[in-house]
């Protein structure tokens, strides 16, 4: 294979102040085909995001200087980006927090390095999967997608979305008010099978909703108990 030919290796920027974490993460995402650098202070993170050039953030939570919180929410002033956030274990808190403020995904401290990479790899596939050519544009009542363009409006707004929230608003549009399980939701949209404990998806739905009715309260999603979720028009 020439080097024309070889696929660019995904640049990420993980955004912590634990060296020997860093140290870590630097030497086992190398052969995993990514190019990683580090930044030890929400500062510095900002300022190599704004330099451009990357395609996801690692964002721990607790840092010094600005907070991971901080650090996000001016991040997602001017920039889709997708993050993950790092928050430490048990602090359900840190990571509703993280998902409202546009986080992509989450992962609790202690964590292994492979775990890191199923969910990084799971965003960028998330991102990178491309609806066929010519796709047709997804209509529900006044809410209408773009699968090409990777956007949705609503009443003629645009709906500022995450990765993760457009591609399950795209689920719950093709069903057409039938209800999506809970584990499809989580397979298809967030990469990863769904566990017990794990909160994240109906965190994005609690999101998804909450973007919608600030413009119209047309259209919602319901929670069916037991089974899933699903749109409904009013």
């Amino acid at each position: 294979m020439t080097q024309a030919e070889r696929p660019a290796r995904v640049r990420l920027l993980i955004v912590d102040d634990d060296r020997e974490l860093c140290a870590m993460l630097l030497e086992y995402l190398g052969p995993e085909g990514f190019l990683a650098e580090t930044a030890a202070t929400g500062q510095a993170g900002l300022e190599r995001i704004a330099r451009g050039g990357l395609d996801l953030v690692v964002l721990d939570v607790m840092l010094p200087e600005l907070s991971g919180f901080e650090v996000l929410r001016r991040v997602r002033a001017t920039s889709p980006i997708p993050v993950l956030m790092l928050t430490a274990r048990g602090e359900e808190i840190d990571r509703v927090v993280g998902l409202e403020m546009g986080a992509d995904d989450y992962l609790a401290k202690p964590f292994s390095p492979r775990e890191l990479v199923a969910r990084i790899r799971a965003i960028l596939r998330r991102i990178a999967t491309e609806s066929p050519q010519g796709a047709p544009l997804l209509v529900f009542g006044p809410l209408s997608i773009d699968p090409r363009a990777h956007c949705a409006r609503i009443e003629g707004q645009d709906l500022e979305l995450t990765s993760a929230e457009l591609r399950i608003l795209e689920l719950l549009v093709l069903a057409d008010t039938r209800t999506v399980g809970r584990e499809d939701l989580m397979t298809q949209a967030l990469g990863r099978r769904l566990l017990p404990t794990d909160r994240s998806l109906d965190t994005h739905v609690s999101n998804l909703r909450r973007k919608l009715g600030r413009f119209t309260d047309r259209v919602t999603i319901q929670g069916v108990r037991g089974a899933g979720y699903a749109l409904i028009q009013r």
